[in-house]
């Protein structure tokens, strides 16, 4: 009988520690939320587009990826949140790990890792604009007067962009009659009922010479053009070289030297564990329970010591099991070939260590189930033995607490180790602005990436734009403030005047004012313009609404609008209101001077839309001023060079700091954004402002921010502010 009690308090001791293991892996391993709070925690998301495929040295490994997309490898790269948005990516991923736990669960016999390009090919046609915008920002301009020639250069551009390929683009200067002339050769190849639309756009750009600008909004309408934007051929074509829009990743990950074959030794692992061993382990252990309780100590309250005794050895054994494997994880990480690019290697090393931690960790928190319940039950055993001593219970009574206590006992050894990962691993943790580390910050000590004139895009065809995507996309692609103006829609006699204020070339405000009135008649209610409604308008109050709609999409995320205003504080009160963003709207202290909240603060009270005024405030009250709270730099910069950071509106002392830069010259120019926007270029730049003005940089405001890179600048900057 004894040698039958000591075997059975070993099999009770091995079947905790089994039935822990195998709840840690059902939490960790089998758990798709395992997986992305692993890759939330390394920000691998935004290394993905910030470091790894932006490394020269990844190209190797990339190229056979990005080659199933009929874009040039370089624009895909360069406009990659247009192509593949985070939370597309993320929802590509989720479904990999989905196919890698029905694998490693058995529900698959093999591993098939394939991603569907459908929500791929369709956000081609979003980049469709931006990529002939990214196409033409580069070309050399060339002034060309002979406007036969300067005709048959765009004929050219035409079948050059219809083919996909960058065009040699004139800088030319004609009259109104060569305007028309050019428009019309321009909107030739695009469907009648699409023509008039675009018309104002390209005329207003021909009028100024701008061909970038015109055949970035002529491109994406052309048919069979192979940006992703010219009807059901380049559909279909994208289709075929995508393989039928599928992509076989697994053979993908083979070729470039991953190490699959462990997915196959863990798929045995868990196959096993979770399958015969689990289940043995939760009859056996039930089964020594029975056999210790009926077979051990006359004294039940002995026996049930001697069960808490067993419980607490079974814990703290896999709490060391779990320490042991903790101390060995470095030598569990596999290392990326040589061949792999540094940021690359980094990346996947990064994710292993971090999810090797948190596998252990899971682990230890599973430990501290049977821990604590058998010392709670060793001292509930000895506060029943003392009081027995003193005044015996009924026997009735001292049946019933024991059989109660011995089935709570039971239901920890089988249930607890596998619920309480799962637990430990369910809760949330809060994340702003895409980022934990940023939750500490206060508002006016993060840096956001600000986009000018954010209305005035591409995508919604207004002259001269500034812009390539909505609002809607920058905020997609990492926008996190926007500068805005509004406006009602202006009469006749008023467009020269409020010409004179706007940022149009000289030669363009004085042929824009016939062309526009005649394109555009006036429209009432509120818009969002610049400078002109007729050359380029969005609804103010529907605009708004897309901007609560994001916010509710992304909980996390806390936005910024700087206003120019051009209507009253009523009328922005009201819009705003209709817009239903009043939930969402902090209210800054009456006191310029006060200190802000932290991100986490404003995500936790969901008051994450923050509105300035440029000239205005109230009556509503979260309506400032932003020069009472804020100061900027210059704005008027005609090249790179002249770029400083002296002040400008706003005092020298305010806590929020707004870096405007930008080209202005005759417009916006995409040549200098490209450079400019550069992330070494942004970076130096907010640094050499925060040493002279003494404050940190918060918004950093950049016109065509699809071109370079100042969200990784914006990034770089946020992370050394958290380290």
């Amino acid at each position: 009988m004894r040698r039958l009690r000591v075997l059975a308090s070993v099999l009770a001791v091995l079947c905790v520690v089994v039935l822990a293991c195998a709840g840690t892996l059902r939490a960790t391993v089998l758990s798709r939320g395992f997986y992305q709070s692993v890759l939330d925690d390394e920000r691998a998301y935004d290394r993905l587009y910030d470091e790894v495929l932006v490394d020269p040295k990844a190209q190797p490994v990339t190229r056979s990826l990005l080659a199933r997309l009929p874009v040039p490898e370089a624009v895909v790269t360069a406009n990659l949140k247009t192509v593949l948005p985070p939370a597309t990516v993320r929802k590509l991923t989720d479904r990999q790990i989905a196919a890698v736990l029905g694998y490693l669960r058995g529900d698959t016999d093999a591993l098939h890792l394939s991603v569907d390009l459908t929500p791929v090919l369709a956000n081609l046609n979003n980049l469709g604009e931006v990529y002939l915008g990214s196409l033409v920002s580069s070309s050399e301009e060339r002034s060309e007067a002979d406007l036969d020639a300067a005709l048959k250069d765009m004929d050219t551009a035409l079948e050059d962009l219809s083919a996909g390929r960058k065009p040699d683009l004139p800088r030319v200067e004609l009259d109104d009659k060569a305007v028309k002339d050019g428009t019309r050769l321009l909107l030739s190849g695009v469907p009648e009922d699409e023509r008039e639309a675009l018309r104002p756009q390209v005329e207003g750009a021909l009028a100024v010479g701008d061909v970038a600008t015109a055949l970035a909004a002529v491109g994406p309408h052309l048919p069979g053009t192979t940006a992703g934007g010219g009807g059901k051929k380049a559909q279909q074509d994208l289709i075929r070289i995508a393989d039928g829009g599928q992509w076989d990743v697994a053979e993908d990950l083979q070729n470039s030297g991953a190490n699959t074959e462990a997915l196959k030794s863990a798929r045995g692992i868990t196959d096993l564990t979770l399958g015969l061993v689990q289940t043995l382990a939760t009859a056996i252990g039930i089964s020594a329970v029975v056999v210790l309780w009926l077979f051990g100590p006359r004294r039940r309250v002995h026996r049930l010591r001697h069960l808490g005794r067993l419980l607490a050895v079974g814990g703290a054994l896999t709490g060391v099991l779990f320490l042991l494997a903790r101390w060995r994880a470095d030598s569990w990480v596999w290392t990326p070939p040589a061949s792999w690019p540094p940021s690359l290697a980094a990346l996947v090393s990064d994710l292993e260590r971090t999810g090797a931690r948190s596998f252990t960790e899971a682990g230890l928190l599973a430990s501290l189930v049977p821990l604590g319940a058998g010392l709670l039950v060793i001292a509930l055993s000895a506060v029943m033995e003392r009081r027995a001593a003193g005044r015996r219970l009924s026997p009735r009574t001292r049946r019933y607490a024991l059989s109660g206590v011995g089935a709570a006992l039971t239901s920890t050894i089988v249930l607890g180790p596998a619920l309480l990962p799962t637990a430990a691993t369910g809760s949330e943790r809060v994340y702003c602005n895409g980022s934990a580390q940023l939750c500490d910050l206060r508002y006016d000590q993060a840096a956001y990436l600000a986009t000018h004139n954010s209305m005035s895009s591409t995508a919604d065809q207004f002259i001269s734009p500034l812009q390539d995507a909505d609002i809607t996309t920058q905020l997609d692609n990492g926008a996190r403030a926007l500068l805005v103006d509004t406006h009602t829609w202006e009469k006749r006699d008023e467009i020269a005047d409020r010409l004179k204020l706007s940022e149009f070339a000289p030669d363009m405000r004085k042929r824009v004012t016939g062309l526009i009135d005649k394109a555009s008649p006036a429209r009432p209610g509120l818009w969002l313009c610049h400078a002109i409604c007729r050359a380029g308008a969005v609804p103010l109050v529907d605009t708004l609404q897309e901007v609560g709609k994001w916010l509710d999409d992304h909980p996390g995320e806390v936005v910024t609008m700087i206003i120019q205003d051009g209507i009253s504080g009523e009328q922005t009160a009201s819009a705003f209101k209709r817009a239903g963003l009043e939930r969402l709207l902090y209210t800054p202290d009456s006191d310029p001077g006060a200190e802000w909240p932290t991100l986490e603060k404003m995500v936790e009270d969901n008051k994450r839309l923050v509105v300035f005024a440029e000239h205005q405030a109230g009556p509503a009250p979260w309506y400032r001023n932003f020069y009472r709270y804020g100061m900027e730099t210059p704005y008027a910069f005609k090249n790179p060079g002249e770029m400083t950071c002296v002040p400008n509106r706003g005092d020298n002392d305010k806590r929020l700091f707004l870096m405007n830069h930008f080209i202005t010259h005759g417009g916006g120019s995409r040549i200098d954004a490209g450079e400019i926007n550069a992330r070494d270029f942004v970076r130096d730049r907010a640094r050499r402002c925060e040493a002279e003005r003494g404050r940190p940089v918060n918004f950093v405001a950049v016109d065509f921010a699809n071109l370079g890179s100042a969200r990784a600048a914006v990034d770089a900057l946020n992370e050394a502010r958290t380290s």
